[in-house]
């Protein structure tokens, strides 16, 4: 890929625009370009090689676009809010040009996954010669592909599939978010759902959990049942699947403070008045916690994420776990970054 446009610089999109920026052999032009300029500075100065930037309203189609045709790139790279997925493809479409996200859209009003309206532009895509490749970060992403190697090299036929995340990683901070704060504390908090038997069955946020004993010495960790993305698209292209689910871990601290911001209204995220002007509590909320991108020189300890995956292989019963491990030290040295915002802008290697 020739030239690539990176749109978002916060803890992920810097990760994406400095590996793209250590291989150059690659990636020949790179810009970055965010609503925060000085964000894109900060990590243009961390970068190995040189990468332009600039400042951009990805809300703002009509920028977009101008953007793109000052860049000419080969490809656009979405590492900005799920609630700008839509501006940024009617940008794509309008230019002729390729687009990639790792996170699906969700409207800013309501806390609620559905691919719905991005494959909702597969024709559009498709009869303008170009690709949208959607989830291709860790999960949703990498996740996909151990399904399908899953399929192709391990089982005849799979039955269930559980996507199970965990981060065994501690920052020293009373409450913080590995992610967007926003976005991390709408998808924990909304209601859980899991695909069995041809229905979805939704339950109450985090009612449902078990204890799972993690490989690479991270051992035993209780995890919770969520609604995450990538159970739509595995249901969609697994036809035969009987069963799956998302799975969480969960530290009893960070589940204390969720619950207390709960209970006072601080993850709401409908507008709110107060002395005469209207804020929405989780957008304030996250102004007062740590930026996610400030957590790398702090955090220790692993993730690890993969499929757990049930189905028959010569007519009997198997099953494997798929999964991938990464080191927050190890991913700050190389990019200062924790390993979460790692494992989503970074090819990795796995283990089954």
């Amino acid at each position: 890929m020739d030239s690539i446009l990176i749109i978002g610089a916060g803890a992920a999109g810097s990760v994406v625009a400095k590996k793209c920026a250590m291989n150059r052999d690659v990636f020949r032009k790179i810009h970055l370009a965010s609503r925060t300029l000085e964000k894109c500075r900060k990590i243009q100065r961390e970068c190995v090689s040189e990468i332009t930037v600039s400042q951009v309203d990805a809300d703002d189609t009509a920028q977009v676009i101008r953007l793109i045709e000052e860049q000419k790139p080969d490809l656009v790279v979405n590492m900005a809010l799920p609630y700008q997925d839509l501006p940024i493809m009617d940008a794509c479409l309008a230019t002729g040009v390729h687009y990639l996200d790792t996170a699906n859209y969700e409207p800013k009003d309501e806390a609620r996954f559905s691919y719905s309206w991005q494959w909702a532009y597969h024709d559009r895509f498709r009869d303008r010669g170009i690709m949208a490749v959607l989830g291709c970060g860790f999960d949703p992403g990498v996740t996909g592909v151990f399904s399908a190697y899953a399929q192709n090299n391990i089982f005849d036929e799979i039955e269930t599939i559980d996507i199970i995340d965990c981060n065994d990683g501690s920052h020293g901070k009373a409450f913080a978010t590995n992610f967007n704060p926003e976005i991390n504390i709408r998808e924990i908090t909304q209601r859980g759902k899991y695909y069995e038997d041809g229905k979805w069955i939704e339950t109450d946020p985090l009612s449902e959990s078990q204890l799972w004993d993690f490989p690479e010495g991270i051992g035993p960790k209780k995890i919770y049942l969520l609604y995450h993305e990538e159970l739509e698209s595995l249901v969609k292209h697994f036809p035969g699947i009987r069963k799956a689910r998302f799975w969480m871990t969960f530290g009893d601290s960070y589940l204390t403070h969720l619950k207390v911001l709960q209970n006072v209204g601080m993850t709401r995220i409908d507008p709110v008045p107060y002395k005469g002007t209207e804020i929405i509590p989780i957008e304030f909320l996250k102004a007062l916690l740590p930026d996610p991108a400030s957590l790398g020189a702090t955090t220790k300890g692993k993730t690890c994420i993969g499929c757990l995956v049930e189905g028959t292989k010569d007519g009997k019963p198997k099953k494997a776990f798929l999964y991938n491990v990464c080191d927050h030290e190890e991913c700050y040295r190389e990019v200062n970054a924790q390993a979460i915002s790692y494992t989503t802008g970074v090819r990795h290697d796995w283990s089954d």
